[in-house]
């Protein structure tokens, strides 16, 4: 997993440009901007990673694939599973991806196809 083992600051900082590059995607595909940290549920502190609340449209990053991380343990595993099905609840549609695929076109296109933007080939 890229990133792993570094000190937090540089982890931090990975990230913060993975995010930056990711927003720099959508831009320049012509997408909206998505809020990110977005707390979605009225008393829970559930947040998801990128938003369109305008739209219902949530994408999960979902790390620890490979690595047993939190979402593949049995107690993340079930807190995901609460936490996507209030989402659903209340009228949110959620995408889920790794973070190795979170660059990708076919998230790019996934993401349009969710917000309905009709985009040239």
């Amino acid at each position: 997993m890229k990133g792993r083992g570094l000190p937090p600051d540089a982890r931090r900082k990975l990230d913060q440009e993975k995010r930056a590059f990711f927003l720099a995607l959508l831009r320049r595909a012509g997408l909206p901007t998505p809020q990110m940290e977005y707390t979605f549920h009225p008393t829970r502190r559930w947040r998801f990673d990128y938003a369109w609340p305008d739209d219902a449209i949530a994408l999960e990053v979902e790390g620890g694939v490979w690595t047993q991380g939190r979402h593949t343990r049995p107690s993340g595993y079930l807190g995901d599973v609460t936490k996507y099905n209030q989402a659903a609840v209340l009228g949110w549609r959620l995408l889920r991806v790794t973070p190795d695929t979170l660059e990708t076109q076919a998230t790019i296109d996934l993401i349009a196809d969710a917000l309905g933007i009709r985009r040239a080939a």
